[in-house]
């Protein structure tokens, strides 16, 4: 390479070898000329024909940097094209290994996808129950805010908890005493103990005002406000459904809550007490729930008992029938032993008959004359 003008060219390009070879031509022209004239001296012809050498052996040796640089140029260009084949067949390789690797990552990330998209849709149905447990939790502190609708939401309770254990005629909802009182349910007993009552009762706000105490002093007034409530319930059951010659001598309150059933039981045994003594027993739905099948034997066994006399003449009668069978069983035994006989009689007839019929065919008479003779043969 070679810099003219702040350019740099190659020793074979067209601007170096022009302006060379147009120099070595204007110095062998002067040099033709001088010698024309004959006014050169010695010295001047030597030096120039030194120069002459000189110009023509740089023109020899950049032709041959030209063939040597021609010739790198060559093997530079075939680096570079087996460089480029080799970046080429990298740069495919790169590529494919790329294509799978991505097409591996994007089905990854599609599974991924698929399975997010799956958990968030587990994820929207689990906030859809959430929003509807909590709407109903909500409807749920609105019932029970209201004592009238809270009264109501126990009934519907001893209800369901009623139908399951009884039949439907041993019970009677919303049943009405002679002293004109309503109880929530009557239980229909045999004699003893009588139709049972039960009333649904839930004291709430005295429960809550004890689960929410934060100091000895609210904690002593919950207590006795829960203690008092349920005393109140215990009394007016006693007073409202215990009659006597119409109901049993005790009467059940139902508690529907398992929490409060179990705070009294734990906290308040003077009130659980207290209720034995008035005769009032206090159960919860569970408790209430084994209380019904311990009744629903007893009714079983009162209606067997009721049924008792019917099913003894049921079973005279059969044993009537039994005889009667049996002495028809005797008679037609007796009919087949005598059909036997006379099966037996007609067969000894039949073979009598056939050894006559026989002798008669060999024309035997003088065996058959014997056989007349003889009174045996008449059998």
């Amino acid at each position: 390479m070679i810099a003219l003008f702040g350019q740099s060219y190659p020793w074979t390009a067209p601007e170096i070898l022009i302006p060379g070879g147009l120099v070595f031509f204007i110095l062998f022209v002067l040099l033709a000329v001088l010698r024309a004239s004959g006014r050169v001296s010695p010295l001047l012809m030597q030096e120039m024909s030194w120069l002459s050498q000189r110009v023509q052996g740089l023109s020899e040796g950049q032709e041959r940097l030209a063939g040597g640089l021609h010739h790198v140029s060559e093997a530079q260009s075939l680096s570079q094209n087996a460089m480029i084949q080799m970046m080429e067949n990298r740069l495919a390789e790169v590529q494919r290994v790329m294509g799978e690797t991505l097409q591996g990552s994007s089905i990854r990330t599609a599974r991924s996808l698929g399975d997010l998209h799956q958990r968030l849709e587990t994820i929207d149905k689990a906030q859809a129950n959430i929003e509807k447990l909590s709407g109903n939790v909500l409807s749920l502190q609105d019932i029970l805010a209201n004592k009238q609708t809270r009264g109501a939401f126990g009934e519907i309770q001893l209800h369901d908890i009623v139908a399951k254990a009884l039949p439907s005629d041993a019970y009677t909802m919303q049943a009405t005493l002679s002293n004109g009182r309503r109880a929530d349910c009557l239980i229909h007993l045999p004699n003893p103990p009588g139709p049972l009552a039960i009333d649904a009762k839930f004291p709430l706000e005295a429960y809550e005002a004890l689960r929410r105490a934060e100091n000895p002093r609210q904690v002593q007034e919950a207590n006795q406000l829960l203690r008092t409530t349920v005393r109140s319930h215990i009394r007016a059951i006693a007073d409202k459904y215990i009659i006597d010659g119409e109901t049993a001598d005790g009467a059940i309150l139902f508690l529907p809550s398992e929490a409060v059933y179990a705070e009294l039981h734990a906290n308040f045994p003077d009130i659980v007490r207290e209720g034995f003594a008035a005769r009032v027993w206090i159960v919860s739905p569970t408790t209430c729930m084994a209380t019904l099948n311990t009744m629903r034997a007893i009714l079983k066994d009162a209606r067997m008992q009721e049924q008792a006399g019917a099913i003894r003449k049921e079973l005279s009668e059969l044993y009537k029938d039994i005889e009667r069978l049996s002495d028809r069983v005797g008679n037609l035994d007796r009919h087949f032993s005598q059909a036997s006989k006379d099966i037996e009689d007609i067969r000894i007839s039949a073979d009598k008959a056939g050894k006559r019929a026989r002798r008669l065919d060999n024309f035997d008479f003088e065996e058959l004359a014997g056989q007349l003779n003889d009174p045996r043969a008449a059998d």
